[in-house]
């Protein structure tokens, strides 16, 4: 077996001591034997014991500070915090949670030159001004979000989900864009630039000119889209019923428009594509604002189009130009190259996500970065010529930042030498950067580097004093090939902390899904499994996650395995690696469980159909059992729903119709309220396996959304509990402690 990386506590320590400002405790690292209960309730109470993720970084326009949201007790509710690189000095500076206030707090901050911070909670926007006090701003507006400020600093732009017209004294319900003055003093109310009086028509996103003069945003119109009744029973059995705007695959989808608004005339166009159902995944304008690039795609991913529009003439022209059958995953990005002399470009043209510079419409591209790596995101530093990217470089389950000159050259690293991955978000002269830093063995934490000297210094310290008496399980990672075509897979491995490599384990494969492997804190964020995974490994358990075909990482030919095989080649994969670790001795064969939610359920119940003889139980939560009633986004994947193959395609991808195969326990969780997966689904399941006589398990959560592992705390006790029970009389591990 090769094992690619295997952080020790030594290491650890090594790698804690590295960075300035206050240190941590040493961990009870791999290995230890004893420390505070692992079970589901010491592992996830009000008060995490992992602490609160600091949230959403914003740097002054002057570079000077960066604000964060944060709650330094482990509470969810976060506040508005502040951090000066030049003195060192973190400070937090809205009160509004305690210990004992719900919600999850301010949702998004800005810091202006002066001090003043303006701030979301509860969908309403407020200011706190260089003296300290807050009051809330914009009372007639409603759902407040996208908090931006214009590159020369002197306008606050915002999104309403709706607000009164005092002028007409009317409700404009669609999604509105409002630009509030930052220079003027006194009860200055934000001006209109652009509204619509049906909800299903909104402003969707938007992106300032380079001299702020503009707006450049996507106008979205479900209007021509289906409305669909949820009807569930909750809050004492009672009825109720949830409307939603929601298509399935061939139905008619969203139409996206971009808009520009001039903020000096009020003059507002509009420019066209094609097709206006295609997929806009990106868009700018230059930085004087006569031309506007949309970097966008057919409902298949397979067309990728960047159109390049003049703003005054609306002439438009394609820039770019790819088309590639079967292509699942559009990852493209777009940006203007400094002096707006063409764009920087992210595309997988040549197999693998990199960098290339176009300067002309439908010039040859030229390529900047290569190698069998990707690069995930990047942003143009015009002054000093230079692209910053985030990239797996160094190692498939990392996000390392570098940075690459715009004429070409070196690539060099910018992050420290630290394995794990970063989330960076650069200050407005490139000089610093604030980046969400996390990995195997360490909660997210902010920290703070510098791009020219590498200074480096971690800001927020979030687990609490509990964290260091764990003990945490041991992570490792591990290659192998596919058993069915040999494609080069990563798995993530969660071991016991006394691990005993004479003796197999059994093991628990999930909760699965696409882009699984990360080296950060739980291995996934979408999925607040961390817990889960350390009570498992605590249980006596192996836990496996598998970078699947389909995943970000590999290249173009690794997500292409995915095309038309929703339960095929993924399931594939992960039974890839259940061969391998019984082939190194490691696991038990005959005590394999699986689950996942969403897609893993979906994943979890195909494995349990098609591979009897590889799982032994299973669990699915929320699992997407029938993908004609899947987003039409998962056409990349599937396919459309017309062709000579169908309904064959879409019936040999979907668990409904494969489900006779399933001989070994399995369980179901679904909340009622689910809007992403209907729950009448997963009745239209247990029906066939009931006229089967399969036997299964429904676990029903009330009211429950399609996250239905993170709607509340005492709903993710109650589903953890019962899964780890479940498990446990299928697999019997070794150490069965107490799950309460």
């Amino acid at each position: 077996m090769r094992i690619d990386r295997l952080m020790t506590a030594a290491a650890m320590a090594v790698l804690i001591a590295g960075f300035s400002g206050e240190a941590w405790a040493t961990q009870v690292g791999p290995g230890a034997t004893s420390g505070p209960s692992m079970s589901i309730d010491a592992l996830y109470q009000a008060q995490s014991v992992v602490g609160t993720t600091p949230e959403g970084f914003a740097w002054s326009p002057d570079a000077s500070v960066v604000a964060f949201l944060w709650n330094d007790l482990g509470y969810p509710f976060r506040d508005v915090w502040l951090y000066s690189p030049a003195t060192g000095q973190k400070e937090r500076l809205t009160h509004h949670g305690d210990a004992a206030s719900a919600g999850a707090g301010v949702s998004q901050a800005v810091v202006l030159n002066d001090g003043r911070v303006f701030y979301v909670l509860g969908a309403e926007l407020y200011m706190r001004d260089a003296g300290g006090a807050s009051s809330r701003v914009e009372s007639d507006k409603r759902d407040i979000r996208q908090l931006s400020i214009s590159p020369d600093g002197k306008t606050l732009a915002f999104v309403s989900g709706g607000a009164v017209d005092s002028r007409a004294d009317r409700f404009l319900a669609g999604g509105g864009l409002w630009v509030r003055p930052l220079e003027a003093t006194g009860d200055i109310m934000a001006r209109h630039v652009v509204g619509y009086d049906d909800p299903k028509v909104y402003v969707q996103e938007y992106d300032w000119s380079g001299d702020g003069g503009r707006i450049a945003f996507v106008r979205s119109d479900n209007r021509s889209m289906p409305e669909r009744d949820i009807h569930y029973h909750a809050n004492g059995g009672e009825h109720q019923v949830s409307r939603v705007v929601r298509a399935f695959p061939g139905e008619a989808t969203t139409l996206f428009t971009i808009g520009v608004a001039d903020l000096g005339s009020g003059a507002v166009s509009y420019f066209e594509r094609p097709e206006a159902n295609h997929h806009i995944w990106g868009f700018g304008l230059s930085s004087d604002g006569a031309r506007l690039f949309i970097n966008s795609s057919d409902l298949l991913v397979d067309d990728h189009t960047v159109y390049m529009f003049d703003t005054a003439s609306g002439r438009r022209e394609v820039f770019y130009h790819e088309y590639d059958q079967g292509h699942v995953r559009p990852d493209w990005r777009a940006a203007w190259a400094p002096d707006d002399d063409g764009l920087i470009l992210l595309t997988d043209r040549d197999g693998y996500l990199h960098l290339y510079h176009q300067r002309q419409a439908e010039a040859a591209p030229v390529r900047l970065t290569q190698g069998e790596w990707e690069i995930e995101q990047f942003q143009v530093d015009h002054a000093s010529r230079q692209i910053y990217f985030l990239s797996n470089q160094a190692h498939l389950a990392e996000r390392q930042i570098y940075r690459v000159p715009v004429a070409g050259g070196a690539v060099e690293r910018v992050s420290p030498a630290d394995a794990g991955t970063h989330q960076p978000v650069f200050s407005p002269d490139f000089r610093r950067v604030a980046s969400f830093f996390t990995n195997d063995y360490r909660p997210p934490e902010l920290v703070v580097l510098d791009t020219l000297d590498g200074a480096y210094r971690q800001v927020t310290w979030s687990p609490q004093a509990a964290f260091d008496a764990y003990r945490w399980a041991n992570i490792q990672y591990v290659n192998f090939n596919s058993h069915v075509d040999g494609a080069l897979l990563l798995g993530r491995l969660t071991l016991p902390a006394a691990y005993d490599a004479s003796r197999p384990y059994p093991l628990i494969v999930g909760s699965v899904y696409s882009d699984a492997v990360r080296n950060q804190w739980g291995g996934r964020r979408a999925h607040p499994t961390w817990g889960l995974d350390q009570h498992l490994a605590d249980q006596g358990y192996i836990v496996l996650n598998v970078n699947i075909g389909g995943s970000w990482g590999q290249g173009r030919a690794h997500t292409k395995r995915m095309h038309h095989s929703y339960g095929g080649m993924d399931i594939d994969d992960l039974e890839s690696g259940v061969r391998h670790l019984v082939a190194q001795g490691m696991v038990d064969p005959k005590r394999v469980g699986i689950w996942g939610s969403s897609y893993g359920g979906l994943m979890t119940l195909m494995s349990l159909a098609k591979k009897p003889d590889t799982y032994a139980v299973g669990i699915a939560g929320a699992p997407a059992t029938n993908v004609w009633h899947a987003y039409p986004s998962q056409m990349w994947i599937m396919g459309p729903p017309e062709g000579a193959d169908m309904p064959a395609r879409y019936e040999a991808q979907s668990a409904l119709y494969q489900s006779q195969g399933i001989q070994d326990p399995v369980m179901i969780i679904h909340g009622t309220r689910d809007q992403v997966v209907l729950y009448s689904d997963t009745i239209a399941l247990a029906e066939r396996m009931i006229a089967r006589e399969q036997p299964f398990e429904l676990l029903t959560l009330p009211g429950a959304s399609h996250s239905w592992a993170t709607d509340n705390l005492a709903q993710t006790r109650f589903s953890f509990k019962k899964m780890v029970d479940f498990f446990n009389r299928a697999l019997q591990p070794e150490r069965t402690g107490a799950i309460q």
